[in-house]
């Protein structure tokens, strides 16, 4: 296991290299940037310099006057030592801003991936052990339903019922006008309000995939030869669902959670920008909208990071859910 986890570990920063130097890459290419814009802007005061001298001003202070490759390098030297750089666009330290966006985000993150467990997986089992019923039909009809549902639609329904028509909760933010006036508790409960609706889209959107996955790898253990035997030797069917088949099917579904946990840190891009929660999603999306370098390789960079760690985490938990994995 330990040979293993070391060569994972060393396959992971090869890997790692050579996506960061496509984005790196795909970064350095965008057709426009912050730079461009602050030189633009800055070409157009009463006597200033030229847009050609700003720019060539800018690139120098910005480190973007090297080609790709060695800016790359460069850009990897410092991650590795920590020197994160500003982000162009706030105005700060990058990892400032980070600290500063990611822990609503995986506060989010939690509180979904917990009601995402909860409702999806228990649905999935009762899909599969009523095959073929009205249950199983009603719960594949909405599973379907929730995959097919485009996220800006089920946003804009929900706004429109429950900000517009029923005025229940504001349209955009995280926090209501007098939220300053309200005693800790109170603040507390304005921002909780404020993210109802985005934990709303984020849960429903998300049940839909993991109720079809249990479901059918469910069927696949249920018909398994096993199973079969169980019920033979007269084994109750409670413990022949939730004893013997349940135990196997958490073997795929160790894949969905381990590649969840980026997810838990990245943010709900789309969903945060449409209801202005001021996550790591919304503070990573203006950021690249403006060519922010800086935060973006850093931002992608992590995710980048936290892929390969849950890939890695996914494996070794195999052996955990099932004593028949073996790793030579």
């Amino acid at each position: 296991m330990r040979k293993f986890i070391v060569k994972r570990l060393l396959l992971s920063v090869v890997i790692f290299f050579f996506v960061m130097l496509i984005i790196y890459a795909l970064m350095r290419c965008l057709p426009s940037s912050y730079i461009e814009n602050v030189a633009r802007a800055k070409s157009q005061l009463p006597g200033s310099k030229s847009y050609d001298e700003w720019m060539a001003q800018l690139t120098a202070m910005y480190n973007m006057d090297k080609g790709i490759f060695a800016g790359y390098i460069a850009w990897l030297g410092e991650f590795f030592t920590g020197n994160f750089g500003d982000s162009w666009k706030y105005t700060v330290p990058v990892i400032q801003k980070f600290n500063e966006t990611v822990w609503l985000s995986f506060i989010m993150g939690v509180i979904t991936m917990f009601f995402e467990l909860i409702i999806a997986i228990p649905l999935g089992i009762i899909a599969a052990t009523k095959q073929y019923s009205k249950t199983d039909y009603t719960i594949s009809v909405l599973a379907l339903a929730f995959i097919s549902l485009p996220t800006f639609f089920f946003i804009a329904l929900l706004k429109l019922v429950f900000c517009v028509r029923l005025g229940w909760f504001d349209l955009f933010g995280l926090i209501g006008r007098t939220h300053e006036q309200l005693s800790s508790w109170g603040k507390f409960l304005d921002m909780a309000d404020h993210l109802v609706l985005p934990l709303v889209t984020l849960v429903i959107i998300s049940i839909g995939g993991l109720m079809r996955y249990t479901r059918t790898n469910m069927l696949e253990v249920l018909n398994a030869d096993y199973i079969r035997t169980a019920r033979a030797k007269g084994v109750s069917e409670h413990n022949v669902i939730y004893h013997h088949a349940f135990r196997n099917t958490l073997i795929p579904l160790v894949t969905i959670v381990g590649g969840s946990l980026p997810g838990l840190f990245s943010g709900a891009l789309f969903t945060e920008t449409m209801f202005a929660i001021p996550g790591i999603g919304y503070a990573s999306y203006h950021a690249m909208v403006e060519g922010d370098i800086p935060f973006s390789m850093f931002y992608l960079a992590f995710l980048a990071i936290l892929t390969l760690l849950g890939n890695l985490i996914a494996d070794i938990l195999y052996a955990v859910v099932d004593p028949r994995v073996r790793i030579a």
